[in-house]
């Protein structure tokens, strides 16, 4: 069943006031009951204690200073009756009440000295009275007692006056309880529904919507978290078109390396197989075969070792390596690489420098960088630096290449992308797949990495790794 907010507000603000009624209505009729029964009670009490304290001066006759006391007290709807040890009234006016009746335990207390106060309907204007029954001891020994009774005037009268005005307070707050949910509700509901109206869209496809927010309440604060995941989804949806823009152009270089070196690698066959090429010629294809089944192989392995890091299926086997050394045999493997573009390797470390890592994983981080500043610097440097800074080993691998745009340098970590898609005959990271695994195998180390570039003047890349 729906209820609409606005009911549901009026329905609490209704039921608390309601029962807060309830609640004080009934906890002030008891409270001014008990304090009109006390005030009574001290009143009767008092006068009984006169009475006795003037009967025993006996500065005048009993008889008359229960006559002047009488007629006080019946001016004042205040009963009163003295009566002996055998409960014979002495009053001389007559005692207008029941009969004085006492149970037996009431008895006891009177002559054990002990005064009884009580409430006790005498069914005399139809209201509640108070009783009060005073023992008369003279050298310990019960002699009489006085019985005074008063009808509780005008407590009930007040709390109903009482009643009546608490009654127009509940009307009143009723009111205000509905203009006030009347408001409340008209302003959530209009903000939830705005919210509502934004999912809507979002559903729909449409992660640029936005709804007011604040930290007033809740609602404010929701509307900031929804504000907040629609954006993460812009960017995710950005992101996803971005893999998928990049995943396409991946196919397209993948289809582009594959069809050449399986188009060349059929040829060769072909001819060997039919003798179409010369003697002089085979060896030639020979190399041909082997450099193109190579480039193959790279692909493959790049994209395997790519996946295995993604889903932590590679195991580190940490040690203590000397920097120098690492850096000697990246150079060795690809001097030639870079004498084919006239550049230089530098080395720029000390024999002490160490790195705690993976010995084939950290070879295989440093060859992808080094090839990378290799694709892209022509008659140039590239400097291998190493050195230590307390708990870490700084690596630096510069180059005086053609750089990297601001706006790229960021992207060259992503799956797939090339800062330079027009080199796919590059034989060097040409996947797009080595930088991207470069940057997981670091993490995996537990360190950091990051360019340093500037267009047209080469690029800079720096990597820290913890030292144990």
């Amino acid at each position: 069943m729906k209820v609409k907010y606005i009911y549901q507000q009026f329905i609490s603000h209704i039921s608390i006031i309601v029962v807060a009624f309830l609640i004080l209505s009934l906890l002030f009729t008891h409270y001014v009951e008990t304090l009109v029964y006390k005030n009574k009670t001290e009143e009767l009490i008092a006068y009984g204690d006169n009475i006795w304290r003037d009967l025993q001066r006996g500065s005048e006759r009993p008889e008359q200073i229960i006559n002047q006391y009488a007629r006080v007290l019946f001016s004042r709807d205040i009963q009163f009756s003295v009566f002996d040890q055998n409960v014979q009234l002495l009053n001389p006016i007559r005692w207008r009440g029941p009969a004085i009746e006492f149970t037996e335990k009431e008895w006891r207390m009177l002559n054990e000295g002990q005064p009884i106060v009580m409430k006790y309907d005498l069914k005399r204007y139809d209201e509640a009275v108070t009783l009060v029954a005073l023992p008369f001891i003279d050298k310990g020994k019960f002699i009489g007692g006085i019985l005074l009774t008063s009808p509780i005037s005008g407590a009930r009268e007040m709390i109903a006056e009482i009643n009546k005005y608490l009654f127009y307070t509940v009307l009143i707050a009723l009111a205000v309880a509905f203009l006030q949910s009347w408001l409340l509700s008209r302003i959530h509901v209009n903000r939830i529904k705005k919210l509502q109206e934004a999912t809507s869209l979002v559903s729909a496809g449409d992660y640029t919507v936005k709804v007011p927010s604040s930290d007033f309440d809740e609602i404010g604060e929701l509307a900031e978290d929804f504000n907040r995941m629609v954006s993460k989804l812009d960017e995710s949806k950005a992101e996803i078109e971005s893999l998928e823009n990049r995943r396409r152009q991946f196919m397209a270089d993948v289809s582009h390396e594959l069809r050449t070196p399986l188009t060349t690698i059929s040829g060769v066959i072909e001819g060997l197989k039919n003798d179409m090429i010369p003697e002089a010629k085979k060896e030639r294809g020979i190399k041909l075969v082997s450099k193109e089944t190579k480039r193959l192989i790279r692909l493959v392995n790049e994209n395997l070792d790519y996946d295995k890091i993604r889903s932590n299926q590679v195991q580190l086997i940490k040690e203590d390596i000397e920097l120098f050394e690492v850096f000697e045999i990246i150079k060795d493997q690809l001097d030639m690489q870079a004498a084919e573009r006239n550049n230089t390797i530098i080395i720029e470390a000390d024999d002490s420098v160490m790195v705690h890592a993976d010995y084939d994983r950290l070879v295989q981080i440093l060859i992808n960088i080094t090839k990378n500043s290799i694709q892209f610097t022509e008659n140039g440097a590239i400097r291998l630096k190493g050195w230590m800074d307390g708990h870490r080993t700084h690596i630096e691998i510069e180059d005086t290449g053609i750089g990297i745009q601001p706006e790229e340098i960021e992207k060259i970590w992503h799956r797939f992308y090339k800062a330079d898609i027009s080199r796919t005959s590059n034989p060097f990271g040409e996947f797009g797949l080595g930088l991207s695994i470069v940057k997981q195998l670091v993490q995996m180390h537990e360190g950091k990495i990051h360019v340093e570039s500037e267009h047209g003047k080469g690029t800079k890349f720096v990597i820290e790794l913890p030292f144990r």
